[in-house]
């Protein structure tokens, strides 16, 4: 059987690959160990956060899944950082962890291009490399049990699959997550193409049963009472919520974490790869916060009819035994019955500086790569990757060019150039410092910044089109009446600026005056756009200055180690990454500006004039 494209992998990272594929006219096979575990979220059922939120949104600006199954499946809703700049506000939704698959199942099952097939796979095929091709090519897929699958295009999204190893305590086990098998012989077959393989590692916490914990004893957090959707296609969440708890961990835990601290994996050297430094273990913050007396920990149930409930805050890999003394002493949990110990697993991923910004591996053609297996962490940033490498999979095999996203364009963008230009030693994840352009890049504008680009790439259908493009006409209408109208005696479009101005004034000078009524989420977006006008309008200067770096192609044959006038650290870093431009060659960690001017002046014949300075810029491939 031949499909045009196989993903492989049933993640957040997989479904998106083969949804976007498919979106594009393309036959794809998805790859997974076990239907049912489609979608599965293997930590924390929780979607968004900071800087992840924005994410979701982008993805479902592009046409994607997530923002979509988040809306169906969330049990609770809270928009996080209200308090701080529209900038950083963030949504976040707590899912029901047995919803949420099956809704993503039944997403998937609409697209007719999409054959889901059970199955491990073994290997890849690749031609050799010929005199006129440089790389071995993609031409199939090998099973464990003897299928072949032919096809051009792959895309990995293997997750923590991959020569997974789990780790509690003293007692190894292998496995991608609990109670399910690793993928061993894909690591092999990417070895033996070439491919470098390095290891990362993550965890999870404790989960508790819900009946057990004395909710008395610590502060409810509820969600919000108007629930903001991830999705553009969402008019109101109308799912009852739940509430969340808070707690803390003491100084008698983190005693008790210390003096057994020599039985943590992660320092009796058992575990040797690095973890996630943001999203650390209770015996990584009980040793690197030792000032501090307490952590937080979050009670978070994980579905309506679900027993668990996940201690969000203290991921451990700790002995069993250990795990419950911990557990046990945190106030509300001293009675609690433990439903599945926390753990840590070890797997391989592909160190970035061997993928392009289109994320397809310069090794192998017709090789893509998305979500663990490029070094990051997390559902979102996952699905991100997976929707980008699933379209480029489609515009490789029809010859066209790769499409990336400019980090003045979308956190999506921020991510891949992050991992291009900087290659993660340790788990990458998402957070709003990362964006320069964060005013720029909220949640409520994904779709104006993004939609037009996903109904070009065939990813949005005539329903999100319609709906986006009356949105837009709204948008202009309001735009231009605030140029017209007066409001308590000065222009409108000047009373915006005025810190005092709130969306329900602004609704109200709408109203009355103007005689139609629009959606808030429309009032609100064009009153922060008025509000942070001069900001906005410096961004937009820096982005441009930075777009003439981006227009600076480094030829693919340029020879690095033959540029005396560079220092040696950038010579080895420029050979290493191979920047398609200039501006992308700005952002390699270790590269100077002095190393910049270099390249400016190599680039302009032995020409030394000045190179526009900008921070940042986009991603090319």
């Amino acid at each position: 059987m031949h499909y045009d494209v196989i993903v492989i992998g049933g993640g957040h990272a997989g479904i998106e690959a083969a949804w976007a594929a498919a979106r594009t006219g393309a036959s794809v096979a998805l790859i997974t160990m076990d239907y049912q575990a489609i979608g599965r979220m293997s930590c924390n059922p929780a979607i968004g956060g900071v800087g992840k939120g924005q994410m979701v949104r982008e993805i479902d600006a592009l046409g994607g899944l997530m923002g979509l199954a988040a809306d169906r499946a969330g049990i609770q809703f809270r928009m996080l950082n209200r308090r701080k700049g529209p900038a950083v506000w963030a949504p976040r939704a707590q899912a029901d962890r047995n919803l949420y698959p099956r809704v993503v199942q039944e997403l998937l099952s609409r697209e007719r291009n999409i054959t889901i097939i059970e199955g491990v796979v073994e290997s890849l095929e690749a031609d050799p490399p010929r005199a006129d091709k440089a790389l071995p090519r993609i031409t199939a897929v090998r099973l464990v049990d003897g299928r072949r699958l032919a096809t051009q295009a792959v895309v990995v999204t293997t997750g923590t699959f991959l020569r997974g190893l789990m780790h509690c305590g003293e007692k190894q086990a292998c496995g991608g997550r609990i109670g399910e098998q690793a993928a061993t012989g894909l690591s092999a077959s990417l070895q033996a193409l070439g491919i470098t393989l390095g290891r990362l590692k993550t965890g999870t916490p404790p989960r508790v049963h819900r009946d057990s914990v004395d909710y008395s004893a610590t502060e409810v957090q509820p969600g919000d009472q108007d629930p903001t959707p991830f999705s553009f296609m969402t008019d109101t969440i109308t799912q009852p919520q739940v509430c969340c708890w808070i707690t803390y961990t003491n100084p008698q835990v983190h005693e008790q974490i210390r003096a057994n601290i020599h039985r943590a994996p992660m320092y009796s050297g058992q575990i040797r790869s690095s973890g996630p430094r943001y999203c650390p273990s209770i015996e990584d913050k009980v040793v690197r916060f030792a000032d501090k007396s307490f952590h937080q920990v979050f009670l978070e149930p994980e579905g309506y009819d679900d027993e668990r409930i996940y201690c969000n805050g203290i991921s451990t890999s700790l002995p069993i035994d250990v795990q419950e003394k911990l557990v046990h002493g945190i106030r509300g949990l001293e009675r609690v019955r433990i439903l599945q110990h926390g753990y840590a697993v070890e797997y391989d991923f592909v160190p970035t500086h061997q993928t392009t910004a289109g994320l397809r591996c310069k090794l192998v053609a017709g090789l893509f790569l998305a979500g663990q297996i490029n070094g990051t962490s997390g559902y979102e940033e996952a699905a991100g990757q997976g929707l980008v490498a699933g379209v480029n999979a489609v515009r490789w095999l029809r010859g066209e060019e790769p499409f990336t996203l400019g980090r003045e364009q979308a956190y999506i963008g921020v991510m891949i150039d992050d991992l291009i230009t900087r290659p993660p030693t340790e788990p990458y994840r998402m957070f709003t410092s990362r964006a320069e352009y964060r005013l720029r890049l909220r949640g409520d504008n994904a779709d104006q910044r993004l939609t037009p680009m996903g109904r070009q790439l065939g990813l949005v259908d005539e329903q999100r089109w319609q709906r986006f493009t009356h949105k837009r006409e709204q948008l202009a209408m309001i735009r231009r009446y605030c140029h017209q109208a007066s409001w308590q005696g000065m222009p409108l479009s000047a009373w915006l600026r005025r810190p005092q101005a709130d969306v329900e004034e602004f609704s109200r000078a709408v109203s009355e005056a103007a005689g139609v009524s629009v959606p808030r989420e429309y009032l609100w977006q064009v009153l922060m756009e008025a509000k942070y006008d001069g900001y906005l309008a410096r961004q937009d200067r820096q982005v441009d200055r930075m777009r003439r770096l981006e227009t600076m192609i480094l030829p693919a044959t340029v020879d690095y180690s033959a540029i005396s006038e560079l220092r040696s650290e950038a010579r080895e870093q420029l050979h290493r990454v191979a920047p398609r431009t200039l501006g992308q060659a700005s952002r390699i960690t270790g590269i100077t500006p002095a190393d910049i001017m270099v390249l400016w002046i190599k680039l302009r014949g032995g020409k030394a004039a000045l190179p526009p300075v900008a921070s940042t810029g986009a991603s090319t491939e």
